[in-house]
């Protein structure tokens, strides 16, 4: 989700992954073949904006009615915070997902929530390392 117009330039304090995050990763029952989405956003204003994502936020399968569901980010805020971008700047964060089905070939990122500004990323193929570079501009 994106927040434009004016927005307070005091930055939100941001919970950073800790090595004991990554670890209870690990544990996760559905470890094996999580998705990682490495993500960019670029601010196009000459005005500082707000990003975050939502615990709602999906990978939507074609052909399928299995979510995967997002276990953890690094680096942006989960909604109620935002990750605040100064104009002109490109912000680089990792998005983790539970693993998509086998027989999944392209896929949808959808922030499934019920405000304006969701984000959106429309079929996606499928790669065999589950690793995607997504622009969210």
């Amino acid at each position: 989700m994106i927040h434009s117009g004016p927005v307070e330039t005091e930055e939100p304090e941001i919970a950073v992954a800790k090595p004991e995050v990554a670890r209870e990763l690990l544990v996760e029952p559905d470890t094996e073949g999580q998705v990682i989405v490495h993500g960019s956003f670029k601010n196009p204003m000459s005005y500082p904006v707000g990003i975050r994502f939502w615990r709602t936020t999906f990978l939507i399968p074609h052909h399928s009615s299995r979510r995967s569901r997002l276990l953890h980010v690094e680096n942006i805020a989960l909604q109620p915070s935002w990750t605040i971008i100064p104009p002109g700047v490109r912000y680089h964060f990792t998005l983790i997902f539970s693993p998509l089905p086998k027989s999944c070939k392209t896929f949808d990122i959808i922030e499934d929530i019920t405000e304006s500004g969701a984000f959106e990323i429309r079929d996606i193929a499928r790669n065999k390392q589950d690793v995607y570079h997504v622009d969210f501009s």
